[in-house]
């Protein structure tokens, strides 16, 4: 950090350093600490989206750069979920995986009967606000195993294996339960909102129905996210 080049600053003696400029430094700090530490080619919550930026898999934040990334997993919320993580896979390799009589934890492989697809709807929709453009998935689960509560990924293209070649313009939602087979939703590749509100699933377990409701981000929000000091466009009265 020049701590000698400031306004109002005599030669030779440090100025006052303002909060942008500690803020720069103490980033550059973390991110050199963990280029020390941290191989991004072995790291299982680094992903790099469609879009170019980069992913925390474990936090959900998006970052512009690889550098924001490595600063990021140095915070304390990067460091506080691995925390948990690590102590709930703690807890439940002590709880499963133990087979009565033997003093060493073996793998138990679950072996599920598909029983088929269930069935969806499917609701296009638009935020009257925001101008959002979204789908709402209404999918139908009578003979789900109780206690399970299905669950929801997204694939970038590069990463499925059903079409070939991969096409980047495409996203791919997953919505997988058991005993039902997982369902691939094909999906626009345009970066999803996950504000709250946005983004939200919800299981209703009188009617055995699970809902996702997917909210994309305007072209000015995509274009302009990383930009500093250009704030998305508010709603349109």
């Amino acid at each position: 950090m020049d701590y000698q080049n400031r306004a109002g600053s005599k030669f030779g003696g440090g100025g006052v350093a303002s909060q942008s400029a500690t803020n720069a430094d103490r980033r550059e700090r973390l991110r050199k600490l963990a280029l020390e530490t941290i191989d991004l080619d072995k790291d299982p919550y680094f992903f790099k989206n469609h879009v170019g930026s980069f992913e925390c898999r474990l936090c959900l934040t998006v970052h512009q750069n690889d550098g924001s990334y490595l600063a990021h997993t140095q915070g304390r919320k990067h460091q506080t979920n691995l925390a948990r993580r690590a102590a709930r896979e703690q807890k439940e390799g002590n709880r499963e995986g133990l087979l009565p009589g033997l003093g060493q934890a073996v793998q138990v492989r679950k072996n599920v009967v598909k029983i088929g697809r269930p069935g969806y709807k499917i609701t296009k929709m638009r935020d009257p606000l925001t101008r959002q453009n979204g789908l709402l998935f209404q999918l139908q689960y009578p003979e789900i195993t109780p206690g399970i509560v299905p669950r929801v990924r997204f694939m970038s293209a590069y990463e499925q294996k059903v079409e070939d070649p991969p096409d980047k313009a495409f996203q791919y939602m997953l919505v997988a339960s058991e005993p039902y087979e997982t369902c691939g939703f094909k999906l626009h590749a345009r970066e999803v909102d996950r504000k709250e509100g946005r983004f939200w699933t919800w299981f209703d377990e009188d009617r055995k129905e699970f809902w996702v409701q997917v909210l994309f981000k305007t072209e000015r929000e995509e274009r302009y996210s990383g930009v500093p000091g250009l704030a998305p466009s508010g709603p349109r009265r």
